[in-house]
């Protein structure tokens, strides 16, 4: 007997896709002109591997820009390999694609929200946000952990 068609789990997993094929162009070729990334993911998520002191800091969720300096940018089918500069002090990181909450590159106004069932049972079901923009005042720097929240309508 059918169960109907999983539209939000296809949408989840056509967006995750979207974001494996962008991340994959970068570690080839760099990224082009002005782009660069605000990727939000959850730190509690198992599969996520990062140093003890990120992951004490930042115990729920954290940012990470994907601008001037990174490293080892590698993507599999579950996730991507990258290294980013804290403080000075390169850290390896993995995260994989179902710990992502947004992928953001305000170059060109692009957003996705990834549904967080836990945070967002009370709130109506949406698969994608307006495209989100930071001020001036936004990051200059590769690996600064940001909150999106000042630039969401």
């Amino acid at each position: 007997m059918a169960r109907g068609i999983d539209y939000g789990g296809m949408m989840h997993r056509a967006m995750q896709r979207l974001i494996a094929e962008v991340l994959e162009t970068v570690a080839e070729e760099g990224l082009p002109g002005e782009h660069h990334f605000f990727i939000t993911f959850d730190t509690r998520d198992s599969d996520v591997e990062m140093a003890d002191w990120l992951r004490e800091r930042y115990p729920e969720e954290m940012t990470i820009v994907i601008q001037h300096w990174f490293e080892n940018l590698s993507v599999t089918p579950e996730g991507f390999h990258i290294t980013l500069n804290f403080g000075n002090s390169p850290e390896p990181l993995y995260i994989p694609f179902d710990a992502l909450r947004t992928f953001v590159d305000p170059s060109v106004e692009f957003g996705l929200r990834f549904e967080n069932h836990e945070e967002d049972e009370d709130e109506p079901e949406a698969e994608e946000d307006e495209p989100q923009e930071p001020g001036e005042d936004g990051p200059k720097g590769s690996a600064e952990v940001v909150s999106l929240d000042k630039w969401r309508k």
